[in-house]
């Protein structure tokens, strides 16, 4: 009996050790003091540690890794793909779906960079980015990839996320801007483009050298809508096909912007602003002058310049540096003079990205 217990005791202990290893609870002192005998059950009691200490830190070496890792390919890019872990991925790997995307990017940076040095630049896109980024994460998005100053996002879950994020991102840059200013720093603007359409998403590259990316005529076009925030002096733009996605349209305060062939495409997109991400003053001006934008919008596309040119021109009186309103203001004036073209549609021809 004393044999046996000599022999049950030490087993008890390397069973119980094998146990809680298996169960994440694994500690040093469980095998006790048979970790320092010199017999066949103090061999196995340290081969046990041993294997423990081993396969600990190859874990957390994993662990850390698969971190590391996720700085570069999100987690959501891998959960969309269906993936537990980046280990999983294989060039080639790709999913097709309708998505909504955004793209975004500070406005006239270069000029701002100019009075910058290296690292001041390098800093402050970093700062911005890390300011701006959790947001398409809070609104059930993902970054596809940074772009200088800019991103392009993907929100796999419908069009309403997307835009959620971009308001968010304007309303979180009123307030950057106010330290901006407190600190005697300019404020700084950001166009945002969102539309919707299919695409693939997946792992590019070659063998030792991959990257998520997504592909499709619609991120063009949306790096297009994008641009066109300049054009009209808006921050946030979002077409009519993603627009006719929306839960509930009323939910967002906008304005018609008007029809754009944009560079490189034959068919029109039909545009809108939206604007509750504004600061407030702004929000309260485009709120006050709405009606008078959209009827003298509407008279310009029906080939009415000069009643369009009248409305344009109140709506300047009211808020003299709407972009928009001056461009339409202008073009209706143009437009009296020479008259419509044939088979005029209201449609603006843009010559540029």
């Amino acid at each position: 009996a004393i044999i046996l217990n000599q022999i049950a005791e030490p087993l008890l202990y390397l069973t119980n050790a094998v146990v809680s290893f298996e169960n994440n609870a694994y500690q040093d002192d469980l095998l006790g003091e048979y970790v320092r005998g010199e017999n066949e059950m103090g061999q196995l009691a340290r081969a046990i540690q041993s294997m423990a200490g081993s396969i600990t830190r190859s874990v957390e070496e994993k662990e850390r890794f698969l971190d590391a890792a996720n700085r570069f390919v999100p987690t959501e890019f891998l959960e969309f793909l269906d993936k537990s872990d980046i280990t999983e991925m294989n060039l080639g790997d790709h999913i097709s779906a309708e998505m909504a995307i955004m793209f975004s990017d500070i406005r006239s940076f270069t000029t701002m960079s100019e009075k910058m040095t290296p690292q001041e630049n390098f800093d402050f896109v970093n700062e911005y980015l890390m300011l701006v980024s959790p947001l398409i994460k809070e609104h059930h998005g993902f970054v596809v990839k940074f772009l200088g100053d800019g991103m392009m996002a993907i929100f796999p879950y419908g069009v309403d996320d997307a835009i959620l994020a971009g308001i968010a991102k304007q309303k979180l840059l009123n307030i950057y801007n106010a330290k901006r200013l407190a600190n005697q720093q300019p404020p700084i603007s950001v166009g945002i483009g969102i539309h919707s359409g299919g695409m693939m998403v997946g792992i590019v590259g070659e063998a030792r050298r991959m990257q998520g990316d997504a592909f499709s005529d619609s991120i063009n076009l949306t790096a297009r809508v994008e641009g066109l925030t300049k054009f009209y002096g808006v921050s946030l733009i979002v077409t009519e096909e993603a627009l006719s996605q929306v839960a509930d349209r009323l939910y967002y305060r906008s304005r018609l912007l008007g029809k754009a062939q944009v560079k490189g495409k034959l068919l029109p997109l039909t545009l809108y602003e939206l604007f509750d991400g504004d600061p407030p003053n702004l929000f309260s001006l485009k709120i006050e002058f709405l009606d008078l934008f959209e009827r003298g919008l509407g008279d310009y596309i029906a080939g009415d310049f000069s009643k369009a040119r009248q409305n344009f021109e109140a709506v300047l009186q009211i808020h003299p540096e709407d972009k928009a309103a001056a461009y339409y203001q202008q073009r209706s004036r143009d437009m009296a003079k020479k008259g419509a073209p044939d088979g005029w549609q209201g449609v603006e021809i843009m010559t540029q990205k």
